[in-house]
Formats: structure tokens, sequence, C-alpha cells
């Protein structure tokens, strides 16, 4: 029966390196497409020469395959794609994950974005708030920003504030209505709500509901 057993199980094991080299067959054959597509996303967001890669190695033999997989990137034109978790700032990140999520298209319900604005403003941050849009048509969409660019093409727009409570430090965050969203992006443009700086939300407002 042990010899029985050692044949049965070096036939699974042949079976398994079979099922594992299939595997990484396809992991090759749409690492460059996946590569490629997520770089293209890059470009409108302020990365203009970025380069992302996904590299293939072997290694052991496990429950995913015996591939062991590692992303590479490259903010700057001239350097070489390290380890994207050495080298990525947060908002490089936040907006790598952005780009990834709509290629990929996510099966997470519900995404975060903290700092996906960090550096950037003017026509970066309204691609960043339209791949933001696009996103959101299939997912819920929580976004931090300190852009009225990105806050522009949200659906709903919550006002996070603190106050001194008894004594204690309150974190309160209400949803604007209509009227206020207007009066917050022309604070958030300007610094004032004045009648230009409304206009100008208005204006703002429109264009990412076009």
């Amino acid at each position: 029966k042990l010899g029985a057993l050692e044949a049965e199980r070096s036939q699974l094991l042949a079976d398994l390196g079979t099922d594992a080299a299939a595997l990484s067959a396809a992991r090759r054959s749409v690492a460059q497409s996946l590569a490629k597509r997520v770089t293209s996303e890059l470009r409108p967001l302020g990365m203009s020469k970025a380069v992302f890669e996904v590299a293939l190695g072997e290694g052991d033999l496990g429950p995913y395959g015996r591939d062991e997989l590692s992303f590479r990137f490259s903010a700057n034109l001239g350097e070489p794609p390290a380890l994207l978790a050495e080298v990525a700032s947060g908002g490089e990140l936040s907006r790598l994950m952005l780009a990834l999520n709509v290629v990929t298209g996510s099966d997470v319900p519900i995404l975060a974005f903290d700092e996906v604005d960090a550096g950037i403003g003017g026509k970066t941050a309204r691609s960043v708030g339209a791949l933001l849009k696009r996103l959101a048509a299939s997912h819920q969409v929580l976004v931090v920003t300190h852009l009225p660019q990105v806050a522009a093409f949200a659906d709903a727009q919550f006002y996070v504030e603190k106050e001194e409570q008894e004594g204690r430090t309150v974190t309160r965050v209400r949803r604007l209505s209509p009227p206020e969203r207007e009066l917050e992006l022309a604070r958030m443009l300007s610094g004032t709500a004045s009648e230009a700086a409304v206009a100008n939300a208005r204006e703002l407002l429109a264009e990412a509901a076009a």
C-alpha cells in the first residue's frame, strides 16, 4: 500500500507541476498588457514619465502556483524601475492603486483613497477626479481631498470639522447640501465665497457633471 501511495503522490505532484506551469504561462501572457494599461492610466495623473512593470520570478510550489510576483515602479525618466513598496511615495502609491483598480475592475465593493491628490493641481487634478468618477460607476468610492477639482466630481460631498466641546475635541462629518457645496468649493478655490468664486464653483460642478 505504501508503494501505491508513493506512486499516487508522484502523479499528484506531476499534475500540480503541469497546472503551475499553465498558470505561469497565463500570468506571463497578461503581465505585459497589465503593465502597459496601468502605465497609460498614470500618464494623465501627473506622472507622464512613470513606468509600471509586473515582474515574475520562480519560487517554491504552493497553493497559487510557483510564481513570485512583484510590482516595479519608476516615477522619473532615467530611473530604473524598482520594487514599488520601496520607491513610491504616498501620493504616487494612491494614484497607482487608482489606476490598478480602474484597469483590473477591482472586486472590492468599497474603495478609499487618501493623498490621491498629493502634489498635483489644475489639469492633473481634473484627470484624477474624472478617473475616480469612472471608478465610482461600479464601486462606492471614498476620497479625502483638499482639491476642488477632485471634489467637484463626487456624487456627494462631506465636510469634516473639529470643535471643542466640554474640554474635548470632537470631529463632525456633515453632508453638504447643493448650495452649501457651491460655497465650500468656492472657498476651496479661492479662500472666500465671493460671487466670482461661487460662479467658478458652479462652472466646475457643471463641467464635472457633463
